[in-house]
């Protein structure tokens, strides 16, 4: 059989026979295109569906605190919503009942400093907006019918305008950026509103009394149901993210001589960038840490602040960090001679400043002084001292004889061992910022909080002085 151009299809079978091959109709071949496309989108549809049921799954399983947060949010919109439902309660609040509803949906954060730097931004800037427009109000009606509408535009035009200049102002932005919106909506709303409205005062009581019960609500569903403290989570963020510098550091020491070489080492070199990346989270976790009262091993006034310039230094030393990781491409091209001269002092320094960093973070976690840091930085001088001697000593290395009794010499080109001196001279850089920096952020912070002593490293560190005594008897030469 032939086709319309005359071109006739076959094969030929096992047995030596040839099969003439039936060309099916185009719109046959069209159908199945069509339906193979729809299976294929049902595929990955239904694969697509399923990684994110998996993803939320993990999510929930890794941290369950965000699914009782989102079960508070539905119980406080839930009771909240009787307000509507129950006709007793609604004959109370009136119409504005809808406006508890929206004040669950707009305050409730997910830490209990959120919800508290919310609420009570949102109390005080509706207390205040409602009286100034309440007043505003009052003197423009006495002031004559022609004249009321002028005087409540330039009192609106000069609040709105105050109020949004002042959230450019650092120290208002970080405390009540949420407090001014909220002023600035209320008093729009109360002033515009008020010069169509009889009742003025009921309205603006009927707002209020709803905001007033939408936010304490939410107050005392975030802090009896399963609270999520800002405190407590920057008090844990900043001591883990001080244990990623130092494991990065170490990493990255290792790569570059040679020693880790698997991908979980590669995958942990690149943990300092999460401490580049944390100060949006610290400084939020800081503001609203706040708001909120005394709780676990905190009191009211707990100095926040220290915890972000402990993060700050940690982001210092981090960007030491990631120039040291500019150097793993070039760590091939340094000859094996010299790096092997200063591998030791590197080695030494990497863990004695990760050592100390560890003991660092661990002070920070568990709010004690801890003696072993004393410890941890003569151990990371005393590597320094000893990786400068190597790099004092590396000259020598440069200039090597070609045979033992020729006179001739062989000098190594110096751009063999810019990195790797560049190299040694940014981690004693980082040790350097380490004791400076984060060492007296964390003796700030324990300062402040007036971190206690634990009995056990007094004992350590008499018997630490102890031994010291004594091997400086025993060394000591006899006259």
């Amino acid at each position: 059989m032939t086709n319309k151009n005359g071109v006739e299809w076959s094969i030929r079978v096992c047995d030596g026979t040839s099969m003439v091959l039936d060309p099916k109709p185009k719109s046959e071949h069209g159908v199945m295109r069509v339906w193979d496309r729809l299976k294929g989108w049902a595929a990955r549809s239904v694969m697509r569906a399923w990684m994110f049921l998996k993803k939320a799954w993990d999510l929930g399983v890794d941290d369950p605190r965000k699914l009782f947060h989102c079960l508070k949010v539905a119980v406080a919109l839930t009771v909240v919503s009787l307000f509507y439902y129950m006709r007793p309660l609604y004959d109370g609040v009136g119409g504005s009942a809808i406006w508890a509803v929206m004040t669950v949906v707009v305050v409730f954060e997910y830490t209990v400093g959120g919800t508290l730097y919310k609420c009570l931004n949102r109390i005080c800037a509706t207390f205040l907006a409602g009286l100034l427009a309440l007043g505003v109000h009052w003197f423009a009606s006495h002031s004559g019918h022609q004249i009321e509408p002028y005087i409540m535009g330039i009192s609106l035009f000069i609040l709105a305008s105050a109020t949004t200049f002042s959230r450019f102002i650092p120290a208002v932005k970080a405390r009540f950026d949420y407090g001014c919106t909220v002023f600035i909506l209320t008093y729009s709303l109360v002033s515009v509103s008020g010069y169509r409205v009889d009742n003025l005062l009921h309205l603006a009581h009927e707002r209020v009394s709803t905001i007033i019960i939408g936010t304490c609500l939410c107050i005392i569903i975030s802090m009896i149901v399963f609270p999520v403290w800002a405190g407590l989570e920057l008090h844990h963020l900043v001591p883990r993210d001080m244990d990623k510098l130092a494991k990065s550091l170490d990493c990255c020491v290792a790569d570059y001589f040679g020693h880790d070489d698997d991908k979980e080492s590669k995958k942990t070199l690149q943990d300092y960038k999460c401490v580049l990346n944390s100060k949006a989270s610290e400084e939020s976790m800081a503001n609203f840490a706040r708001w909120e009262p005394a709780h676990g091993h905190f009191n009211f006034c707990h100095p926040w602040k220290n915890y972000l310039k402990i993060g700050a230094s940690s982001r210092n030393c981090a960007y030491c960090i990631e120039t040291l990781t500019s150097f793993l491409d070039s760590k091939n091209q340094v000859p094996e001679s010299i790096k092997s001269h200063l591998e030791s002092a590197c080695m030494n320094l990497s863990s004695s400043s990760s050592n100390l960093i560890r003991e660092l973070a661990k002070s920070v976690s568990t709010m004690a002084k801890s003696v072993k840091t004393n410890i941890a930085v003569e151990d990371m001088k005393n590597a320094v001292q000893e990786l400068q001697n190597d790099l004092k000593s590396l000259p020598n290395l440069l200039i090597q004889p070609l045979h033992d009794h020729e006179e001739k010499i062989n000098v190594m080109p110096l751009l063999e061992v810019i990195p790797l001196v560049s190299f040694a001279s940014l981690l004693i850089e980082t040790a350097s910022r380490i004791e400076e920096n984060m060492m007296k952020a964390v003796e700030e912070l324990a300062e402040s909080a007036q971190f206690k002593q634990i009995e056990d490293e007094v004992k350590l560190k008499h018997n630490h002085t102890t031994n010291k005594i004594v091997a400086n008897e025993e060394n000591a030469i006899p006259l």
